[in-house]
């Protein structure tokens, strides 16, 4: 599944290059407003930081909700409280677009994440082009040399990596390609099967200074909590949120864990 979604992503993106060479994508890139600095904005520990997430589908549970309006649904994060927003641009399996991207940067003041299947330059530019502030880079995907050249190159851009791992050996990857925020993925990548506890196990192995990122396995508040207590800085939630029926509301619920 993972290589799938990663191959159909590059496919997407080679598509795009053909209407959006890179050169005109670099120039929209540099044209835009520098970069929030989301790392401090996770950082913060005067509170819990939680990143929303606009999520319409995953490849594990089908549709998930009719976001017809990205802008609202992240405006509406972003006014309970959400320290950023992530934005799912995968179009197949997860039914996202840059598009939703730029929609959420115009209407929140809070750094946006790009949440995409990343391999290549190319969609580090269309990131930055459409206001992305954090760029995910996954460990899985990527082989050791190619995970430094991005890496590199989403500071050059002056954005923030979110470097993921979901085992032992890709956090300590994370680690050697220079990543100072870190996220432990509860999920499987291959076998999309979750494991809480692997947060705990995992941000052990991190940098005392890392910014710890918890990704997939919350349902409650008591979810988030256990996460806080294991060292997380930060908490990713999607499904939680737009699967119920107030969003907004859910995510206050969580701040209060």
């Amino acid at each position: 599944m993972l290589e799938e979604l990663l191959r159909g992503s590059l496919e997407d993106a080679a598509r795009r290059r053909s209407a959006v060479p890179t050169r005109v994508a670099e120039r929209h890139a540099l044209d835009r407003a520098p970069a929030m600095d989301a790392e401090a904005a996770l950082r913060r520990s005067d509170r819990i930081n939680i990143i929303g997430e606009v999520k319409r589908a995953s490849p594990s549970r089908g549709d998930l909700a009719n976001i017809s309006d990205p802008s609202a649904l992240a405006a509406a994060y972003a006014g309970a409280g959400a320290a950023a927003i992530s934005v799912l641009t995968e179009e197949r399996r997860f039914k996202g677009s840059l598009d939703d991207l730029r929609a959420v940067r115009d209407a929140v003041e809070v750094p946006v994440l790009r949440k995409e299947f990343i391999g290549e330059e190319y969609q580090l530019l269309e990131a930055r082009a459409a206001g992305a502030d954090i760029a995910l880079l996954i460990v899985a995907c990527l082989d050791q040399p190619l995970l430094e050249r991005l890496h590199a190159f989403t500071r050059e851009l002056g954005m923030t990596a979110l470097v993921e791992a979901h085992t032992r050996d890709e956090a300590l990857r994370a680690v050697d390609a220079g990543a100072t925020v870190v996220g432990i993925n509860a999920r499987d990548l291959h076998t999309f099967e979750l494991h809480p506890e692997r947060f705990g196990d995992l941000a052990a192995e991190l940098p005392s200074d890392a910014v710890r990122v918890a990704e997939s396995a919350v349902k409650t508040p008591a979810d988030v909590r256990r996460y806080v207590d294991a060292g997380a800085h930060a908490v990713l939630i999607g499904e939680a949120l737009v699967t119920g029926a107030d969003p907004a509301a859910t995510l206050e619920s969580f701040l209060n864990a």
